[in-house]
């Protein structure tokens, strides 16, 4: 593993397997997955600052003499495309619904947008050096996002259907994550790359569902039996330590990022319906 020496900015990489590097950058700690074929590189997402996209492409240009030909985005969030426009003259390449989740995001930066020149349905295979990349369809945090599968390098790109071992809900459906965990499941890859912090084992799928479904049962059983007066405050108090799988301790990450999940929970009353067929099912026992 590598650190930038780059003041002000804690960034590093690391190779994950032959002609796979990864690189995490100091916004967001936002993932970007090169994938080598002699001097030409394909980005899986570009980081999520101008100012980390620009170490990306010392690293990579610079230092090391590659070319970047080619940034296909997990899903388009200003967050994981900033490198688009550092490098004009590499395809682009994403999910055709990729500009409704641009224009529904919370933080979007418009200058950090590039129209994508190859975009794609439900999926697409290509072969980038000694690699085959199997870029499927996986709606769940964002309605264009997209799992990246790499069998010869026995991993996969999970981009943002996971934090760590935590998911992030903001404007998604629970359901429709934990349907897209499910499918990353199914590939039974050892290291999985998120779309932020940086790669895991593949326990941390499993760690990722647990910590929805106990999230989920925390907040259906508050809005059950609290007051109308508790509920709200009683949702923000949730600690992580009660969701989390065990033996899993929480980075600060995810610390930071639970506490936006109750923030959005209480704001958009998420589980509220489930609560409602809960208790619609009890009534009928």
């Amino acid at each position: 593993m590598a650190p930038s020496n780059q003041p002000g900015i804690i960034v590093r990489f690391e190779e994950l397997s032959s002609n796979v590097l990864m690189f995490v950058g100091d916004e967001y700690e936002s993932v970007a997955t090169a994938f080598l074929d002699g001097d030409d590189v394909l980005l899986v997402d570009s980081l999520g600052s101008v100012a980390d996209a620009h170490w990306l492409r010392r690293v990579l240009c610079e230092d090391m003499g590659k070319k970047v030909r080619a940034i296909a985005a997990t899903h388009f969030m200003s967050d994981h495309i900033a490198g688009m426009s550092l490098f004009p003259d590499a395809l682009t390449i994403a999910h055709r619904h990729h500009r409704f989740t641009f224009l529904s995001q919370n933080r979007r930066v418009d200058e950090l947008y590039r129209e994508p020149q190859l975009m794609f349905d439900s999926s697409m295979t290509l072969r980038w050096g000694q690699h085959e990349l199997c870029f499927l369809h996986n709606p769940g945090k964002t309605m264009d996002h997209v799992s990246v599968d790499v069998a010869s390098a026995d991993l996969i790109c999970a981009g943002d259907n996971i934090v760590g071992n935590i998911i992030y809900l903001s404007k998604a459906d629970p359901a429709l994550i934990r349907a897209a965990i499910g499918r990353l499941r199914q590939f039974k890859r050892s290291t999985v790359v998120g779309g932020h912090m940086g790669r895991f084992p593949a326990v941390v799928l499993d760690n990722a569902v647990h910590y929805l479904d106990r999230l989920r049962e925390a907040v259906v059983r508050i809005r059950a039996d609290a007051s109308p007066q508790e509920v709200d405050e009683r949702i923000a108090s949730i600690r992580i330590e009660a969701c989390l799988a065990p033996r899993v301790e929480p980075a600060a990450f995810e610390r930071q990022w639970h506490q936006h999940n109750l923030e959005v929970i209480v704001a958009q009353s998420v589980f509220a319906f489930d609560t409602a067929i809960a208790s619609r099912g009890a009534t009928h026992e």
